[in-house]
């Protein structure tokens, strides 16, 4: 049976609240272990004192993928976890609530990676009650805003608490936009939703008031073609605006569904009603090889991963919603009205998603859709339940960052590696891109297929984006037309108008591009594999995932293992090398080209379509701190796929890799093979 314990996300009004008084009790989310030991066993430290703070400290750190299958009080005792500090993991099970901590102070980019709401709902359930960050990830402080957990990027509020002044609740919301501040003081998004959007009405987008004369993207097209009427939010698509818009297709997975099903049927009962059913969908993808993650298994939490997917099914079959689940090899699918598929937002863009569409899922990488020109949004569990029952979805209106990519990518270099050097850049590291809309073109754009430009925008999660597309062309009806049998025709209106204002132009010369890697820690940590100081020997080599699971990187696996098999070469042999297929759709298609006899023989291990090693949640992932991973995936948080070090390259980084048994692009393969 699934908990039904009172979830810590049931948010607390706000409304006619005095100035906040706080204990004083502040963690500072130090670089150095010992200043977290100090803090924890009780010392009081000055912000000076404390210095220098964690940058880029990431979901997957605040609440380990084991937080993933708990939504109740019981979240309270893992915030921070998998925190790291050094070489350590200073911060222990329920050492935050037994240090009465109430603030938490950090660095830069607060929240990356994940979607994931359990990070927020942790804190705020050991005692936290605000988080004070020199700037913060979009999707973590949206979830943070939905349940009542302050945040502020106010440095000076620090001393101030520590001299035990109140604070007022309008101080927490300064700078934030209208309909932000409103729904704090509303108690939260559920509550606010059920006053404000029982009857949204849809704006026409034609002739709208101050709206329709200037040159405008083709993002702010779309969302101006979704925008719903609400007392309280913006009526145009200006930056900074807060607004509503209607979703033509929200998505959930299973470690958010849990949280997502508790909450509506707590408020709403029986009388629990969704708006527009046929269009959720409901996915499993990410637990279909718990079995076999040394996380799920060694920690027992299996029996809560059955009762999270049972909770799913049941949901889904009560309200009658589309349902995905894929499957490990020696599972036979029951006969529950379920489509064997594949990871969420890959299966989106084969089946679902359309040019000028808008799609709202609760996954990081949600925006992969957008390669086919259309809005794709990630979302927290709170967002996506009250988009169940209302229809709405919110967010504060962005700029655009252009990105051209000029010029041809050379043979052996990918959109990974354009996307890996973006990621490198000093501003986009310094978190210049947070919340902004990445608009992906260029001559080496108009020549990728839409599995290449799919890559560019899943990866804006990892620039920290709130989403990513690129204009749809002839490659994409000819995708539609070929995988999807959809005779589509493209719009004028589909395309950003030139004189659209754009907040940063950033140009890459795509002909000078090597291939890339990311260190392990961070997909910001970029360098060229060939400015490799020294020798880098690998363990594990993965290909698969979202970002490195789809027909074109499974081309390019195909092609580099060939390559080496024709020559006498194989997988080198103290390498494991896995490969997950991103759908289902990808394996059958991988059976068709006839690429499965030349995997099987290389002694890869075939991996059903899953999320699996991406998220720690199957095979692939490391079990030992010394195992050295390079992986297809798109991120690398300390801890997200196993206690080892994990780098982020290319499909054919990943398979040339595998084959030296170090770090090693296919063009130096080839060289040190004698072939050119």
């Amino acid at each position: 049976m699934i908990d039904r314990r009172d979830p810590p996300t049931d948010p607390v009004s706000t409304a006619g609240v005095g100035p906040l008084r706080f204990s004083g009790r502040i963690l500072f989310l130090s670089a150095s272990p010992a200043i977290i030991d100090a803090q924890l066993a009780g010392k009081t430290l000055s912000l000076r004192e404390a210095r220098p703070l964690r940058d880029n400290v990431s979901t997957d750190e605040i609440t380990p993928v084991p937080a993933m299958t708990i939504w109740d009080d019981r979240l309270g005792r893992v915030p921070y976890t998998g925190f790291k500090a050094g070489d350590r993991l200073p911060i222990g099970r329920d050492a935050v609530r037994q240090a009465g901590i109430e603030v938490v102070v950090a660095g830069a980019r607060y929240g990356k990676g994940s979607s994931r709401e359990h990070s927020p709902a942790a804190e705020r359930a050991a005692g936290v009650r605000l988080v004070i960050a020199e700037s913060f990830e979009r999707i973590y402080r949206q979830n943070a805003d939905n349940i009542g957990l302050y945040t502020s990027t106010d440095f000076g509020l620090i001393d101030r608490i520590q001299r035990g002044e109140s604070i007022a609740v309008e101080e927490l919301l300064s700078g934030r936009d209208s309909l932000t501040a409103a729904i704090v003081r509303a108690g939260g998004l559920i509550e606010f939703g059920q006053r404000h959007l029982r009857e949204p009405a849809r704006l026409s987008g034609v002739g709208m008031p101050g709206g329709a004369q200037r040159p405008k993207t083709l993002f702010e097209k779309i969302v101006e073609r979704h925008l719903l009427h609400t007392p309280v939010s913006a009526h145009a698509v200006e930056p900074g605006a807060g607004l509503f818009v209607r979703a033509d297709w929200r998505f959930i997975i299973e470690y958010y569904a849990g949280m997502a099903i508790h909450m509506l049927e707590r408020r709403f009962g029986q009388g629990l009603t969704l708006v527009d059913p046929e269009q959720i969908v409901m996915f499993e993808d990410h637990t279909s090889y718990a079995t076999e993650s040394p996380a799920h298994v060694q920690l027992g939490l299996l029996p809560q991963v059955r009762a999270m997917c049972e909770a799913q099914r049941d949901f889904a079959s009560r309200h009658r919603l589309k349902f995905f689940r894929t499957l490990s090899e020696d599972e036979v699918l029951a006969d529950d009205g379920s489509h064997v598929a594949g990871i969420s937002h890959a299966v989106m863009s084969e089946q679902f998603a359309l040019p000028g569409q808008l799609i709202a899922g609760t996954d990081s990488h949600t925006p992969h859709s957008g390669a086919l020109g259309c809005v794709a949004i990630g979302v927290g569990t709170t967002d996506m339940a009250n988009a169940f029952v209302t229809g709405a979805l919110r967010f504060t209106m962005p700029e655009t960052i252009r990105v051209e990519l000029s010029g041809r990518l050379r043979e052996g270099v990918t959109a990974k590696d354009a996307v890996l050097q973006l990621l490198a850049q000093p501003a986009i590291r310094a978190g210049a891109a947070l919340g902004k809309v990445f608009e992906f073109c260029g001559e080496a754009v108009r020549a990728m297929n839409i599995d290449e430009r799919a890559t560019l925008t899943n990866m804006v999660a990892e620039l920290g984006g709130l989403t990513g597309l690129v204009e749809p062309d002839d490659e994409t009806v000819r995708y539609l037309r070929e995988r999807r049998g959809i005779e589509f025709a493209l719009q004028d209106w589909m395309r950003s108008d030139p004189d659209a204002q754009v907040a940063d132009h950033i140009q890459i010369d795509c002909g000078t591009l090597s291939p890339m890697l990311a260190r392990p820690g961070d997909p910001g940590q970029g360098l060229a594999v060939n400015a490799l100081p020294s020798s880098v020997p690998i363990d594990i080599a993965y290909g698969g995932s979202c970002t490195g699971g789809k027909r074109a990187d499974f081309d390019l696996y195909f092609q580099v293992l060939s390559w080496a098999l024709e020559r006498g070469l194989s997988v080198a042999p103290r390498v494991q090398l896995f490969l997950q297929f991103g759908t289902t759709a990808v394996r059958d298609y991988c059976v068709a080209r006839g690429y499965m006899p030349v995997f099987e023989r290389s002694g890869a291990r075939l991996l059903q379509p899953s999320c699996g090693a991406c998220a720690n949640c199957g095979p692939g992932s490391s079990v030992r701190p010394d195992q050295v991973t390079v992986s297809a995936i798109n991120r690398n948080f300390p801890g997200r796929s196993g206690p080892g070090q994990v780098w982020l390259a290319s499909p054919p980084t990943v398979m040339a890799s595998a084959i030296a048994g170090e770090l090693l692009s296919l063009e130096s393969l080839r060289a040190r093979h004698g072939c050119q």
